[in-house]
């Protein structure tokens, strides 16, 4: 069975952090989704301006090939709507596990305030949690992010060890 994991939760959630983590543990390629958006795509959230659906169906769309065409592979990915969850499920060539990084507007604010180099500026962050719809346990495995990144790297691959087995 090829693992197919798609990493979620809003921007600033620590996608990239866990994402590498559990690639290291499970050896396991770990792709950001941010690299796969379109030009346009960047240059509007780095102007502080929210994606639409529409801008967002082509990213996903590119999410749900790469799954398709690299697994066993993890992506960080936002997916934060239930539609752009199945829309990436899909597309994606066979079953897919969601882990939602879950936190607090004010952690994941702390968080980005101090993090450099990423386009996504905090500005976006409330429409982030606006467009959230947070996925229930039949869709998505929940870790809590108010702990510390080797936890929340052990949790996950604890989960994804049990659910391959």
């Amino acid at each position: 069975m090829s693992l197919r994991v798609i990493i979620m939760g809003v921007a600033g959630c620590g996608k990239s952090s866990v994402g590498e983590g559990v690639s290291a543990v499970l050896g396991i390629p770990y792709l950001d989704g941010d690299d796969l958006h379109p030009a346009a795509n960047v240059a509007k959230m780095r102007a502080g301006t929210p994606l639409t659906d529409a801008d967002r169906w082509p990213w996903l769309d590119l999410v749900a090939q790469a799954l398709a065409d690299q697994a066993p592979v993890l992506i960080g990915c936002s997916a934060l709507k239930r539609v752009y969850r199945d829309r990436i499920r899909a597309g994606a060539a066979g079953k897919v596990s969601f882990v939602y990084l879950d936190g607090s507007r004010d952690l994941i604010a702390g968080r980005m305030a101090q993090r450099r180099g990423h386009y996504m500026p905090l500005s976006l962050l409330d429409s982030q949690f606006a467009a959230l719809e947070v996925p229930g346990p039949d869709e998505a495995f929940a870790v809590p992010i108010d702990q510390p990144l080797e936890a929340i790297v052990t949790a996950i691959t604890g989960h994804l060890r049990g659910a391959q087995g």
